[in-house]
């Protein structure tokens, strides 16, 4: 790991960027984070919410909590949506007062499919790319379940999906974002038919690699159809294993290096990338598990997973990442870019209170200047 990089206000994360149409003064950007504090019926943002990413609006680019494209997406409890004009109305509140401060404020879209849990969907079984269990665990309001078989997606029902997802795109820029980041990754839909393991369809949606990615790029041309201009985000994990049918080899690695370069035909702001997890205490992130797809894609690279600041400013100074998103050090540091740029140690957050869904360690985290 070099150490000459610079720290201070002349470090590489403290450098403006442009992403697309965004332009951010920092590459200090807030990762999405499910924190399960929609604590009600219609699943709508609260005034924690509005505390919570106001806190957090000196990052270059603040990405939100995966949100619900429709109730038919819902798969974990607790997480708001953007398909009702309450959610939309209650989300308006959130980036007026995060522009208000300075800020800049995409909605990451989700859906969870075959990862869901009938008791999430009114008993009725969730739907995925073929009648395989993805074999993963849904949070619902019992607890993490193991999933189930889903019934398969038939035609109408991928169409019903990306009209969903345009919806949302529509939703989102009412709402007031700066534009929408959709989430590809996990155990989740689109992952799901990327996954030749879990996508046996033989139609336009699967059967091989070019067929498997269809639903994503269509998706892409949906959500950014509200949008003037490359405001749509992609995120993508091929290196996230959260079950075994999700488990990483060089088939799976190759398909996404197709996927990735297949994104640069597409409207595509930036892509979100999560690399390797860190396996070996004291080690930092591969780089080259990122200079892999960075080669791929011709758009802004954001780079993700196991990032301190010294690991990001290398990653930005070698030309690696254009910026850094952060997921845990952003939870207990509301100011992490002040302490970024001044040096001060980080705090450590609580993870008991990561889906507790009150105040405690989602809105209380002290500055550096509070005694």
């Amino acid at each position: 790991m070099s150490t000459t990089v610079p720290t201070g206000l002349d470090q590489p994360l403290l450098r403006r960027v442009d992403f697309g149409d965004f332009q951010l003064p920092n590459r200090v950007v807030m990762a999405p984070t499910t924190r399960a504090r929609a604590v009600n019926d219609s699943l709508v943002p609260t005034r924690l919410h509005v505390t919570h990413y106001a806190q957090r609006a000196s990052a270059g680019l603040i990405i939100t909590e995966s949100t619900w494209v429709s109730e038919r997406a819902v798969g974990f409890v607790n997480v708001p949506g953007i398909y009702s004009e309450q959610q939309v109305s209650a989300w308006r509140q959130v980036t007026d007062t995060v522009h208000a401060l300075g800020g800049r404020i995409v909605m990451q879209l989700w859906h969870t499919g075959a990862a869901s849990h009938p008791d999430h969907l009114g008993g009725r079984l969730p739907a995925g790319p073929s009648a395989v269990n993805p074999r993963v665990m849904s949070f619902t309001a019992s607890g993490f379940k193991e999933t189930v078989t889903p019934r398969e997606m038939t035609a109408r029902d991928i169409a019903t999906a990306v009209a969903d997802f345009r919806s949302a795109a529509a939703n989102a820029r009412r709402a007031g974002f700066d534009g929408v980041e959709i989430a590809a990754h996990g155990s989740f839909l689109i992952a799901q038919f990327l996954n030749p393991r879990l996508n046996h369809r033989t139609d336009a949606y699967g059967g091989d690699r070019e067929r498997r990615g269809r639903l994503l790029l269509d998706i892409v041309d949906a959500v950014a159809e509200p949008w003037e201009g490359r405001c749509v985000g992609v995120r993508l994990a091929p290196y996230l294993s959260p079950g075994e049918l999700f488990r990483v080899d060089d088939d799976m690695l190759a398909d996404y290096d197709a996927l990735v370069a297949r994104l640069n035909e597409h409207p595509v702001a930036y892509l979100h990338l999560r690399g390797r997890d860190i396996t070996t205490p004291g080690a930092g992130p591969d780089f080259e598990a990122i200079a892999r797809y960075r080669r791929a894609f011709h758009g802004p690279l954001m780079a993700n997973n196991g990032f301190d600041r010294e690991s990001a400013n290398a990653a930005i100074e070698a030309g690696i990442a254009d910026a850094v998103s952060f997921a845990t050090h952003f939870i207990a540091n509301p100011d992490l870019v002040t302490r970024f740029a001044t040096g001060h140690d980080l705090a450590v957050a609580d993870r008991e209170t990561y889906y507790s869904g009150g105040a405690r360690g989602y809105v209380d985290h002290p500055g550096i200047s509070t005694p």
